[in-house]
């Protein structure tokens, strides 16, 4: 049955000894550093001087997994900065494999780390074309758009000699055209095991409920390789505790508030659960482990993938308890104060029609994977895959203030009426609501980046 709590912690776990120092887990430059944005650096670096009050850096403390021979493997992965591909990246790189890795260019801190690791060969790119130069229309809108192709070159020459494939596919150019020639090109290649990032189109399980117009495409690409017969597995990523921040952006602002405390405002029921995930911990180990198990036992199968199972009080109460401050939820309409591509603003215009504010009973929420069998799998089937997740307490202590000081945040430097005395409030705050502007930065669909990450800014 899904776990109403927050995850407890292993104590009978093995760890690794901590590093020296002195040690980085990515390459920066000062060009890099100079600029302030929501994942400017990577939580893995210890680079920042809030990373000494830390009492347990997630990365320093992994627990191992099992113990395997180096692998003689290589992986095809698109979209190589987002969340999930650079976790995996990280894990499978330090375990042996190889990577054939796709970035959209060589700006920010996580595509250079990426471009400067010894075993990952980089092809930068986009995955669609444009046929005129000067072609600026928004290539994120739900549907066919004129004049703009996939990058087959490119695409083909991801998958020579690769074994293995992780495919996060996102918004940018036509997703469901870019995600079957994709499925073609490895099928073309004799991938071994494609592991495909999917998501549910929600009418597909009940006709009542609308399609988000993300996830419907990716329901989509999934049915095609079922059909061209890949020997692929799918899996349904949480919503990421990454995504929560302070910058003014829809769905995961944590709304700071003047007496230190933070306000989470969104359309979802206050106690219907939802599952979460940190994307950048815990996909790579994940994603291994399916690797390691092979086709053999995952071919056609999906995974839910996500470590908590929280409602969105559970889930402020995690986050309360981490951060050591007020957090309050409150529901009502998703705000939109900064400048988003129309492809994502229809996504979150479709995901209030189906997590609808006005729905007083949680029971009738939709489940946020369609598929009420898969959903009660959550986290069982996570954890037997990776048994060291890092929860949204734990994110919420260790890794949030280290976002947020990237943004050029100083809230967590400074004092707080709102810090925890007593008992902890989990109230719902009274709903108000109010729409406003436009800009850029998301993953998967549900998802949104603060400021620019880098060059995976808008989805992985």
């Amino acid at each position: 049955m899904p776990s109403s709590n927050p995850i407890n912690i292993r104590t009978d776990l093995v760890f690794r000894p901590a590093p020296g120092e002195n040690s980085n887990a990515s390459p920066k430059s000062s060009a890099t550093q100079s600029t302030r944005h929501k994942h400017t650096r990577s939580s893995y670096s210890e680079s920042s001087p809030i990373t000494a009050m830390s009492r347990n850096n997630s990365l320093t403390y992994r627990p191992l997994k099992r113990s395997t021979p180096s692998p003689d493997k290589t992986i095809a992965i698109i979209n190589a900065s987002g969340r999930q591909a650079a976790s995996l990246i990280r894990i499978a790189t330090a375990v042996g494999y190889k990577v054939r890795a796709q970035l959209r260019n060589l700006e920010g801190v996580i595509a250079t780390e990426v471009a400067t690791n010894p075993n990952v060969t980089v092809f930068v790119g986009e995955l669609y074309i444009r046929k005129q130069a000067d072609d600026k229309r928004d290539v994120t809108v739900h549907r066919h758009i004129p004049e703009i192709s996939v990058n087959r070159g490119l695409v083909s020459q991801l998958f020579n000699g690769a074994q293995l494939a992780f495919i996060n596919t996102t918004f940018y150019g036509n997703e469901i055209q870019i995600g079957e020639a994709i499925a073609d090109a490895a099928k073309k290649a004799g991938v071994q095991h494609y592991v495909y990032s999917s998501m549910p189109d929600h009418a597909a399980y009940n006709p009542n409920w609308p399609s988000l117009p993300l996830w419907a495409a990716k329901h989509e690409v999934e049915e095609y390789i079922r059909k061209i017969g890949l020997p692929a597995t799918f899996i349904y990523t949480g919503i990421y505790n990454n995504n929560f921040t302070s910058l003014p952006y829809p769905l995961f602002c944590m709304d700071l508030q003047k007496d230190g405390s933070f306000i989470w405002q969104a359309p979802f029921h206050p106690n219907a659960k939802l599952p979460w995930l940190d994307a950048e911990h815990d996909v790579g180990p994940a994603i291994i482990q399916v690797f390691k198990d092979g086709p053999e036992k995952w071919t056609g199968k999906r995974i839910a993938l996500a470590y908590e199972y929280l409602t969105p009080l559970e889930a402020c109460k995690a986050f309360e308890q981490g951060v050591g401050r007020r957090v309050r939820y409150k529901r009502g309409p998703i705000e939109l104060k900064v400048k988003i591509p129309e492809g994502y603003r229809e996504q979150l215009e479709a995901l209030e029609k189906l997590f609808s504010p006005s729905n007083s009973d949680p029971t009738k929420q939709p489940p946020y994977f369609g598929d009420a069998e898969l959903e009660k799998k959550c986290p069982d089937d996570a954890l037997k895959l990776w048994e060291g997740p890092r929860g949204l307490e734990e994110y919420a202590r260790e890794i949030f203030p280290l976002e947020e000081e990237a943004n050029g945040m100083t809230w967590m430097r400074e004092g707080s009426d709102a810090a925890l005395e007593g008992e902890i409030n989990e109230d719902v705050v009274d709903d108000e609501g109010d729409d406003g502007g436009d800009d850029e930065s998301i993953d998967e669909g549900l998802i949104m980046r603060g400021l620019k990450r880098d060059e995976e800014s808008w989805l992985a």
